[in-house]
């Protein structure tokens, strides 16, 4: 998934869930690696940093 793509999900999770955001995007992480999706679960971990610094207002991580 592209960067800006993990930037759009992060946005629009706290657009919909507020503060809850990452509770949201860690619970999906949960069920991927439940279901043995190791690579979903890796972009769920990136939108997961990218809603932390957005909550916090800081400047994207570069991510690969």
């Amino acid at each position: 998934m592209e960067q800006i793509d993990i930037w759009r999900a992060a946005h629009q999770l706290i657009q919909q869930h507020g503060s809850d955001a990452i509770k949201v995007a860690a619970l999906r992480e949960v069920e991927l690696l439940g279901k043995g999706d190791d690579e979903g679960a890796q972009v769920w971990q990136r939108i997961m940093l990218a809603i932390d610094a957005l909550m916090l207002n800081k400047t994207p991580p570069s991510s690969n």
